[in-house]
């Protein structure tokens, strides 16, 4: 989450230059370049259903980029994170929902998700705010996806796959926004960032996935909003209120009340490097 807020922070700086959806392409082209030198994922041989699910969380990984940049375009950074939260809040409450005690965790972060974003004042940037709840909706599909990708597909074939599958969506969008933009320094800047964002978090995910439930994973991923504010203070000079704090507090407590039930024992964790008969047999 560090590294995903980092990333969107340091996104920004080159909105001047490509745009908000010409930064999305040039992230994804890059990420997808990076998993596929390093996995070198094998199509033959691959049931048509492991490649549907490897190309839905491609496409879902796109939409939730270019929306999630769209928005830290027009509003604050912890603002945008706390309405892109609401899609893993949504997973939560349908993964969680075993014992009364587990519903009120989620509804906690959607009280904390409320303070963090304040939409009922005049001055919020409605169609900011609504670019955020797009990009919670991905996000939700995107937390679902992972963990199905990870149980299909060893190690990070997977996800070099579906990093493909999300430039070429994204390319329509951003890359006739790009072309003509290029320079050596953002060309550089963004193989840079894109190792932040995407490639380093969709991989920690991954793992995260193997090993821990989308509920809790969804509701882990409350504590989030917190980190962009901090993120957003530290590298963007974006402030909270009073209120925002209290939000804060709420989802940070939200997720620690959810962690202690979202172990997958039924799965065994694998490596990165495992052999693909491992899946097979999983499956």
């Amino acid at each position: 989450m560090i590294s995903v807020q980092s990333g969107a922070a340091v996104s920004t700086w080159m909105f001047d230059e490509i745009v908000p959806m010409g930064t999305a392409f040039t992230r994804l082209a890059w990420a997808a370049v990076f998993l596929l030198l390093w996995a070198r994922p094998r199509l033959r041989g691959r049931e048509p259903g492991d490649l549907r699910v490897a190309a839905t969380l491609g496409a879902m990984s796109a939409a939730m980029t270019i929306f999630y940049f769209l928005a830290v375009d027009r509003i604050p950074l912890g603002v945008a994170s706390s309405l892109e939260f609401l899609g893993p809040l949504g997973v939560a409450i349908f993964g969680l929902r075993r014992r009364r005690l587990d519903l009120l965790w989620p509804a906690l972060a959607a009280v904390g998700v409320l303070a963090l974003a304040r939409p009922w004042e005049g001055s919020a940037d409605l169609v900011g705010l609504l670019f955020g709840a797009l990009s919670g909706a991905c996000l939700g599909g995107y937390v679902v996806f992972t963990q199905k990708v990870g149980d299909r597909f060893a190690g990070v074939d997977g996800l070099a796959l579906s990093l493909t599958v999300a430039a070429l969506c994204a390319a329509p969008f951003g890359l006739p926004q790009a072309v003509g933009h290029f320079s050596i320094t953002v060309v550089v800047g963004a193989a840079a960032a894109a190792l932040l964002l995407p490639v380093l978090p969709y991989v920690l995910e991954l793992v995260a996935l193997r090993r821990l439930t989308t509920a809790a994973m969804g509701t882990l991923m409350s504590s989030e909003p917190g980190i962009a504010a901090v993120v957003g203070l530290v590298l963007l000079s974006q402030s909270m209120t009073l209120l925002q704090c209290f939000g804060l507090l709420c989802v940070v407590l939200a997720s620690l009340g959810a962690v202690r039930r979202g172990s997958r024992p039924e799965l065994a964790p694998e490596p990165l490097g495992a052999p693909a008969g491992v899946e097979s047999a999983r499956s």
